[in-house]
């Protein structure tokens, strides 16, 4: 179930907000700047779908987003449990950073946690099947994927180049709940 968090930076044991309410979770992301959705598949999406039947799945949407974003690729990824890189993605993705474009992200199924730091607070999204999560370009975040990685996402590009990050050298991603 998709889930919002929000604390205190200083105050990483203590939620100020915790929601599971889709209509509460989008109306405080979307006054903090950020966007998030709910998609439904045009068509049936087997298990086994290749990464075409799934963007096929979610063509209208998919060129809807690209059209007001601007983006210029749209790729699926694939992350599971037996991934035999799955540690050093985590751990890539667990140091705080900025992007120069927009990171967005669909997750066609299974789960990932962002976090956005938004001033003094912490916003912790678990994304579930059916979110979109569109992290403006210069939003300080983290991603984690938890230690048995198991999810399906289109990621939307305007950089020809994929995903690049900005480090902060910040430990603030170490202070708070990672998924299990």
């Amino acid at each position: 179930m998709t889930r919002l968090t929000i604390f205190d930076e200083a105050q990483p044991a203590q939620p100020l907000q915790d929601t599971e309410d889709a209509t509460l979770i989008q109306s405080a992301l979307a006054a903090a700047g950020i966007r998030f959705e709910r998609w439904q598949a045009t068509r049936a999406i087997a298990p086994d779908a290749s990464d075409d039947d799934v963007l096929a799945a979610y063509a209208p949407e998919i060129e809807r987003l690209q059209a007001e974003g601007g983006y210029l690729t749209v790729d699926a990824v694939n992350m599971a449990p037996d991934h035999p890189q799955k540690d050093t993605f985590r751990q890539k993705f667990l140091s705080e950073h900025t992007h120069a474009e927009d990171e967005v992200r669909f997750f066609v199924e299974g789960q990932g946690l962002f976090c956005l730091h938004l001033g003094d607070r912490v916003y912790q999204l678990l994304c579930c099947k059916a979110d979109l999560v569109a992290v403006p370009a210069g939003t300080k975040h983290w991603f984690d994927m938890g230690s048995q990685p198991r999810f399906t996402a289109l990621r939307f590009f305007n950089n020809p180049e994929g995903w690049v990050a900005q480090f902060t050298d910040s430990d603030i991603a170490s202070r708070f709940p990672l998924l299990p």
